[in-house]
């Protein structure tokens, strides 16, 4: 793959924004609709191993880097069927990392053991619109409950590829689509898809594939306080999934009461280039919320042989799942609690909080014991609200993660975010 881009990939991202309204300026409809925005997002990134579990005997990871994403969406250009076009550019900088400190997400690794100085990719995905039904063919962000957009790190991963949605009656939501490449978040090329299970990434022999196939429906009643979702996915000839999910939120008196629980029901697929997968996992969580306090209790439970399967690099929406640990291993069991916060009750707005906390155990190891594991985050976000660094977001979180069948982890991470509106 290549990681260092021929010319700046901001420069041609900024050059096709401003040649395709041009192009186009006879269709009112596609120039007017047309909306651009580049976020600068300066991502420090530290992940210390203070119990090596394992072959990689790197105690941490500790890198800073500087990304750019342009995002271009053009409007329709008028008729029956509306035809656009959008751009997303992205490019990552180097400003700090060490032969002895890779592999954090943010940076891509050579063969030499180390990270690229930068890497970026520009894409652009065709579109068409018929009433309430839009088609697009290119470069995708997709964020589905089987594949979620996993914007963890510097840059996000994107797909290559098709993907409809329509949504023609109130309340009803239908998709299904194809991808035959992907760009993980850390890379400036694309290729085969593989697959992750649990913790493990499962990254060699000839497990990846050239098809993620997915179609899935959601209905939204009761007020649209109430929804379900039915999804099918298949990453071709490793895994195939189904998803179910039923979400609802009351408001009473000053409270509002959510639940949501959800379902996959995953199994080998194909040629099983990794063998046999037998999986089922349910979550589901509980939400309390009045004025700016948010408490929630969760779920999540593993079935079967394996660990819970999804698409290398990505997240999933398990309920207890989170950046630094799964609680997805093989038979695993796990309770989470929650609290939100939203400061602008007692006259701090912009500034937000979360707290949590995760146990998991009855996890099958594999090596004769039962795994246990948990992990504490603290997060911290604010949004200058005015002067001159108005709208500028920082956030802060702090991880402990421990285990006693996979390493230990002491994480930190600082992000700047600032978006300008460029149309």
């Amino acid at each position: 793959m290549k990681n260092k881009p021929e010319r700046s990939i901001i420069a041609l991202a900024i050059g096709a924004a401003l040649y395709v309204p041009s192009a186009f300026a006879a269709e009112a409809g596609f120039v007017d609709g047309t909306t651009a925005t580049l976020q600068a997002r300066n991502y420090y990134f530290s992940r210390d191993f203070s119990d090596i579990v394992g072959a990689n005997q790197q105690s941490k990871s500790e890198e800073w880097a500087q990304g750019f994403i342009l995002n271009v969406k053009s409007g329709y250009t008028p008729g029956t069927v509306g035809f656009g076009v959008d751009v997303l550019g992205q490019l990552g900088f180097k400003l700090d990392s060490g032969g002895s400190r890779v592999n954090t997400g943010l940076l891509p690794t050579g063969s030499d053991g180390k990270a690229a100085d930068n890497f970026g990719r520009i894409g652009a995905a065709l579109k068409a619109r018929a009433s309430k039904t839009e088609l697009k063919i290119g470069e995708l962000t997709p964020n589905l409950p089987v594949l979620t957009f996993s914007d963890i790190r510097l840059l996000p991963p994107t797909y290559q590829g098709a993907s409809i949605i329509s949504q023609e009656l109130d309340g009803l939501i239908l998709q299904a689509g194809q991808f035959h490449s992907g760009s993980v978040l850390n890379e400036a090329g694309d290729g085969a898809m593989r697959a992750k299970l649990g913790h493990v990434p499962q990254l060699g022999g000839d497990a990846a594939t050239d098809r993620f196939n997915y179609a899935g429906v959601d209905y939204a009643f009761n007020d649209k306080r109430t929804s379900a979702g039915l999804w099918y996915a298949q990453l071709e000839d490793i895994y195939n999934q189904r998803f179910y999910s039923l979400k609802h939120s009351e408001p009473v008196g000053d409270w509002v009461f959510g639940a949501n629980l959800g379902y996959y029901d995953s199994q080998e697929d194909g040629e099983r280039l990794l063998g046999d997968i037998d999986n089922r996992a349910l979550f589901t969580a509980l939400s309390a919320k009045r004025g700016g306090h948010t408490v929630s209790v969760g779920y999540q439970a593993m079935f079967g042989d394996d660990a819970f399967p999804r698409v290398f690099n990505n997240v999933s929406p398990l309920g207890n799942e989170v950046p630094t640990y799964e609680f997805a291993g093989a038979d695993e069991r796990s309770w989470q609690v929650r609290h939100d916060f939203d400061f602008s009750v007692v006259g701090i707005p912009g500034l937000v909080s979360t707290v949590r906390y995760i146990r998991g155990d009855n996890v099958d190891t594999g090596r004769g014991f039962e795994g246990k594991e948990w992990e504490r985050d603290l997060d911290l976000g604010y949004t200058f609200q005015r002067g001159v660094l108005k709208n500028l977001g920082v956030r802060v979180r702090n991880v402990t993660a421990r285990s006693n069948y996979r390493s230990d982890i002491d994480e930190n991470r600082l992000i700047f975010n600032y978006t300008w509106h460029l149309l």
